[in-house]
């Protein structure tokens, strides 16, 4: 169903025929993919009582989704800007099944992570996809307010994954939480079937295949580098990582500046507007995803919480998500983009030194409730700006390079963030562990192996505890404590995350009526070309 013709100003609003059925199929879409990216945090435990995984194995099973969606993102949205959005949507939602099915049932947790990172390449052909379509069928305000939509909608649905998923946990065994999306799948394919436009400003362009590898290598070499780098005796393989990120990095960058039709025009990335906005979103997106990812295991591991109970602890910043991302959209439009993305920093930064100085061993749920309603403050009001600068900042036939950076600003942002902290977590914890057993008078008694066990993850160390009934409390005691010495590493990263992205918007995004000046010139210069 053809859109209406963009207009030649900035200012006037165009909208699809059938604008609230093609955005609600748009945002069930995203829905799949933003449920699936967050349902494996509270199953994290059991899954490490199941198949006494590491930590670091457990970190590669929370970023196996983002890993799998960031990796394949701009590949793929560049496809789908030359072959047909919706025909790539359709194929994601598709793809979806099998790999949650692959994952449900998984006899491994190597297998899981294979599965994981396969959900997120189907991920990776629907999801951006979903922006590519909002900026290609609407403008102006109206796209603003859809994008608001899709953002605080998608991240509520992705907050509401704990929750779900603990329920299940009740009642079934962990594999139940990858069959959650199954029926929304469902929904999601007749939707989009439906009412989705077959074709919106495509362009007839040849992909840039090399260009697409490249970017798979370069940001699958990245997260994986900084997942391993805390693992001891991987330095080998962290080095070996960290060459094939970089050199990817130069071949990429090499390839996008010959090549007739590049994947990534980095003329357009180059854009103030343009790459301000995508690193702050990285940021905003990855605190969102990382914090979920600790603050999961802390519930349970710490503070005893069933899983319903972790799930169900998340809901205010859910609820404050969607609340504040539509009022995020109208500051936009009044005050710019770099007002409301420093806002939401503000309430960011509060967010991690909430978890920092009152998440002890027996915090009380007001103090957990405070931290995960900034977080959803924050995020509702920084994710409209970050994601609307990228979509009005590119020529429509680049709505797939947009809409891919906006993607890689969650999924990336989520890989790097979850990778870092999750690194400094396990670093913290193995650190605090093996300092607890060297000052014990007794420690000297504890074995090689037995160490080894404890300090691999906190699933290690209850299993310990099972075996070493006389020293269970003791054992607990101390992995409980030395979780709490790693989250503290992992939320202190989180706190100069949030102050470097603060810095960067503040010196470097333009002001509001520059960033329409600049917005502006934009359109212009798109249009001759």
């Amino acid at each position: 169903m053809p859109s209406r013709p963009e207009s030649t100003t900035l200012e006037s609003s165009t909208a699809p025929a059938r604008a609230p059925l093609v955005l609600a199929s748009l945002i069930v879409v995203a829905a799949v993919a933003n449920l699936n990216l967050s349902v494996a945090n509270v199953a994290l435990p059991s899954i490490g009582d199941a198949f006494d995984s590491s930590q670091t194995t457990l970190n590669l099973i929370a970023i196996g989704y983002s890993l799998g969606l960031a990796a394949s993102v701009l590949y793929l949205g560049a496809v789908g800007d030359r072959h047909g959005r919706k025909l790539l949507l359709i194929l994601g939602v598709v793809l979806s099944v099998p790999a949650c099915l692959l994952a449900a049932y998984a006899p491994s947790d190597v297998v899981l992570i294979l599965a994981r990172i396969l959900g997120g390449v189907s991920a990776g052909m629907a999801y951006p996809t979903t922006l590519a379509l909002i900026t290609a069928l609407w403008s102006g305000p109206q796209r603003t307010k859809s994008i608001a939509l899709w953002s605080a909608l998608g991240g509520g649905i992705a907050s509401l994954g704990p929750l779900v998923a603990g329920l299940l946990l009740e009642s079934f065994w962990w594999g139940s939480v990858f069959l959650i999306t199954l029926p929304l799948a469902v929904v999601a394919l007749v939707m989009a079937w439906l009412f989705v436009p077959a074709h919106a400003n495509e362009s007839t362009e040849p992909v840039d295949n090399l260009g697409g590898i490249l970017s798979v290598l370069l940001v699958a070499g990245l997260v994986l580098a900084i997942n391993f780098a805390a693992v001891p005796g991987k330095g080998a393989l962290v080095l070996g990582l960290a060459v094939i990120a970089l050199a990817a990095a130069a071949a990429f960058v090499w390839q996008q500046r010959r090549a007739a039709n590049p994947l990534y025009d980095l003329h357009v990335a180059g854009r103030r507007v343009f790459w301000v906005a995508a690193c702050a979103g990285i940021i905003v997106f990855g605190s969102l995803m990382g914090a979920m990812f600790v603050s999961q295991q802390y519930l349970q591991n710490v503070l005893g919480y069933d899983t319903i109970e972790a799930g169900s602890a998340f809901l205010p910043a859910v609820i404050c998500m969607v609340i504040v991302a539509p009022r995020s959209a109208q500051l936009v439009e009044t005050h710019g983009a770099r007002a409301t993305l420093l806002l939401g920093y503000v309430f960011l930064f509060f967010a991690f030194a909430s978890m920092l100085f009152l998440w002890t061993e027996d915090s009380s749920y007001w103090q957990i409730g405070i931290a995960y309603a900034l977080i959803g403050i924050g995020v509702g009001l920084a994710g409209t700006p970050a994601s609307h600068s990228l979509t009005g900042s590119v020529p429509v036939q680049r709505a797939g390079m947009a809409s891919g950076t906006a993607d890689l600003q969650r999924d990336l942002g989520g890989a790097i963030m979850q990778s870092i902290l999750g690194a400094l977590l396990t670093a913290g914890y193995a650190d605090a562990f093996s300092s607890a057993i060297a000052n014990d008078p007794n420690g000297e008694k504890v074995s090689n192996d037995v160490q080894s066990e404890l300090t691999k993850s906190f699933a290690g160390a209850e299993e310990v505890a099972q075996q070493h009934s006389k020293y269970s409390d003791q054992i607990v005691a101390a992995a409980k404590s030395s979780f709490l010495d790693g989250d503290d590493w992992a939320y202190s990263a989180g706190l100069i995350a949030v102050v470097i992205g603060a810095v960067l918007v503040f010196f470097c995004f333009p002001r509001r009526e520059q960033e329409r000046q600049l917005l502006q010139r934009y359109h212009d210069e798109d249009g001759q070309g």
